[in-house]
């Protein structure tokens, strides 16, 4: 049976970290911006680590 092929929406989004997990950016960046503070603009670009529940459905699909 042929390998599954890799969805390349996810590819685009999602980033493997050297331990394997699964890294993203975060949401609430687009629009909107004058409501929220520097502080909290700031800490949004920073990517984050994906939570090990939602970790295991992305894997399969990478």
């Amino acid at each position: 049976m042929p390998k599954m092929k890799t969805k390349k929406a996810l590819v685009k989004r999602f980033k493997k970290t050297a331990t394997g997990k699964i890294k993203a950016g975060r949401p609430f960046r687009g629009h909107l911006l004058s409501g929220k503070t520097g502080n909290r603009k700031r800490a949004l670009r920073k990517s984050t680590v994906i939570a090990d529940v939602e970790q295991k459905r992305i894997k399969d699909l990478f």
